[in-house]
């Protein structure tokens, strides 16, 4: 089939359209992937505590972090202590919390939800229970506040495994 100077511009018109829409769609992608790590790196720079600098003496301390990234020794120290930094944070987050679930008679209002999904706890669907990681007395403080009930949860054990028999 023999096609029309105008029908190859057309189709040359949309795949030019096709591209620049491709194109537009990765630097969305890139800006927002950048727009993350500036974020997470502003949040980094809170965590550890820099946020209260001077901004000329937070900017002179990155750039001798930057003099010292070059050194892979420098940079595996320091992705040694910040794993343990976020490890420990982690369990004394998590330390004496235990899984919960939260029961209701009736269904809650937005504020009481928001409560809820602030202290850890997520609903669930098909159980129609709210379920979480708590402090059983922070867990039982909010269910009584709404007229609800509490149950821990025990930890099951990991099933034995079974030894198979040399043929």
């Amino acid at each position: 089939m023999v096609r029309t100077l105008a029908e190859r511009l057309h189709a040359h018109e949309q795949q030019k359209a096709r591209l620049a829409e491709q194109e537009a769609k990765l630097k969305t992608a890139e800006r927002k992937q950048r727009t993350r790590r500036l974020i997470e790196a502003g949040g980094l720079v809170d965590k550890a505590g820099l946020l209260d600098l001077d901004s000329n003496a937070l900017y002179g301390a990155l750039l001798s972090l930057r003099d010292g990234a070059a050194d892979k020794k420098h940079v595996e120290q320091w992705t040694t202590r910040g794993g343990r930094a976020f490890d420990r944070e982690a369990r004394l987050r998590d330390e004496g919390k235990e899984p919960i679930v939260l029961t209701f008679a009736s269904v809650l209002d937005r504020d009481t939800t928001t409560a809820l999904r602030g202290a850890g706890f997520r609903f669930n669907k098909v159980l129609q229970h709210w379920e979480g990681l708590a402090r059983p007395d922070e867990a039982q403080q909010l269910a009584t506040a709404h007229g609800g009930t509490m149950r821990r949860i025990a930890a099951t054990p990991p099933a034995p495994q079974r030894q198979t028999a040399a043929a």
